[in-house]
């Protein structure tokens, strides 16, 4: 199985990939193939780009500018990259027709306007199969508006035209698999990791399929033998391919394990940053709900969100942000839920109705939970949790906000609320039967329905893994 990713192609005015480049400085030409190969490969070295608009104004690397920019996912992230998209935009007429059409999709994100970020990113692909940076951003937009047939679309739409990289693979099966075609999305995983062992996306797609067919002891033995490879990512890779080691590993009983794994590979790369502060908020739930003690952890995180009050990037982060603010007891919690009730009548139309009826109800919720409120709980993420998909995330992502709505279900311990947690809860077991976490909930579940013979079958079957249900 090789180890070594494609080489570059070294043409004085194209990319790694073949797209033609309009550059005012042929020294760009090294810092854009660390952008185009360090993006599609999750690789922290795309940033260098940066150091190109500093002496070449030619409208790419302007647009790629902006791109890191607005990567940040902060409030301030569409003001920064205000000034490479006018530079781009003032050279725009000089570029070639697959620059301006970037550079319009960039503006599109920019503006808030996603709905025509994903038409030119889509247009893109079928005009300019081999702009794979143009693809990976189509797909991150389809990513955080629920639009997962559209992410797939868009990875096969290029695939023919550059089936020799082994990234196009990854992005295929991340698409595959967040449309439930789970043996298309290892074959395609499969496939990008013979291509090129270090490909962290392909390794984090077959970690979702692996998590999702209940294959838990496999899933955490994969991932745990390719993270060797994890070196010279991007914070959000590194963190969240650990990310999905941790839950492997809470699902199997090992809470201390994944509780090590928060702290020394999870949180702590680059606090400052969106989805490492959104990783941490989720993991740290998840453990708290399985019954690990995370003691200060809450705090530090806190500390960082502080700056996220006004945000409304992204509901999904939002609503982690809330939560994370809330366990950590902090006010600001009560200020960010009165910011996303004022922000969402007035969110951008592609992304309005997710704001307004899944992340207004969530929120409730969340907030209404970490406070101990769990029929305020139950109503606000019960409104949501059907819709929730609108809001963006993964499979594997937005199930916490269902195991929030499971705790507080269970917790309320009324025969109707129990009914309700036995109904989900059943299904889960059914679908993860290695999973310890589950079957100590659902043997909690049927003591309190007065259902001991099948709460035994569940202490029976957890005793025999070493697991002791109280």
């Amino acid at each position: 199985m090789p180890s070594a990713c494609p080489p570059s192609n070294t043409a004085r005015h194209a990319d790694s990939l073949g797209n033609p480049l309009t550059l005012d400085d042929a020294a760009s030409l090294p810092l854009v193939d660390d952008f185009v190969m360090g993006f599609i490969s999750s690789e922290a070295r795309a940033v260098n780009l940066l150091a190109a608009t500093e002496h070449d104004a030619s409208p790419i690397v302007q647009a790629y500018g902006a791109t890191l920019h607005l990567f940040a996912e902060s409030r301030e992230a569409a003001d920064n990259a205000r000034p490479f998209l006018d530079k781009a935009r003032q050279q725009a007429a000089r570029a070639t027709p697959r620059e301006q059409r970037y550079i319009a999709a960039i503006e599109a994100w920019a503006d808030g306007d996603i709905a025509r970020a994903i038409a030119l990113h889509a247009e893109q692909a079928r005009e300019h199969p081999r702009d794979l940076v143009s693809l990976k951003l189509g797909q991150y937009h389809c990513f955080n508006t629920g639009d997962c047939p559209g992410m797939l679309r868009l990875a096969l739409a290029v695939l023919p035209h550059a089936a020799e990289v082994p990234y196009v693979h990854g992005m295929a099966a991340f698409g595959y698999e967040q449309c439930h075609l789970m043996r298309e999305a290892e074959a395609s995983a499969r496939h990008a990791i013979a291509l090129c062992r270090k490909e962290p996306w392909a390794h984090h797609a077959l970690a979702h399929v692996m998590l999702t067919e209940g294959r838990l002891a496999e899933g955490l033995a994969f991932m745990e033998s390719v993270s060797d490879t994890w070196v010279g990512l991007n914070s959000f890779m590194v963190t969240h391919n650990w990310w999905h080691v941790a839950l492997f590993l809470i699902d199997l009983g090992r809470g201390d394990e994944a509780l090590a794994v928060y702290d020394r590979h999870a949180w702590g790369v680059v606090k400052e940053y969106s989805q490492d502060q959104i990783g941490a908020v989720s993991l740290l739930a998840r453990l708290e709900l399985a019954g690990v003690e995370v003691g200060d952890r809450w705090d530090d995180v806190a500390k960082h969100l502080l700056q996220r009050q006004a945000d409304h990037v992204l509901p999904f982060l939002d609503l982690q942000y809330l939560y994370g603010l809330a366990r950590a007891g902090r006010p600001e919690a009560d200020t960010l839920l009165a910011n996303i009730e004022a922000f969402a009548p007035h969110a951008p139309a592609s992304t309005r109705a997710a704001w307004q009826r899944v992340c207004v109800p969530a929120a409730h919720g969340l907030r209404a939970h970490a406070s101990g409120d769990l029929a305020a709980a139950i109503d606000g993420l019960g409104i949501a949790l059907p819709r929730m998909i609108e809001i963006g995330g993964s499979h594997a992502q937005r199930d916490l906000f269902e195991q929030v709505y499971l705790d507080a279900l269970v917790r309320s311990g009324t025969e109707a609320t129990l009914t309700g947690a036995q109904g989900i809860l059943q299904q889960q077991v059914n679908g993860q039967p290695e999973s310890l976490r589950l079957r100590r909930q659902a043997a909690e579940v049927y003591r309190q329905l007065g259902l001991p013979e099948i709460c035994l079958l569940y202490t029976s079957d957890a005793a025999e893994e070493g697991l002791r249900v109280d």
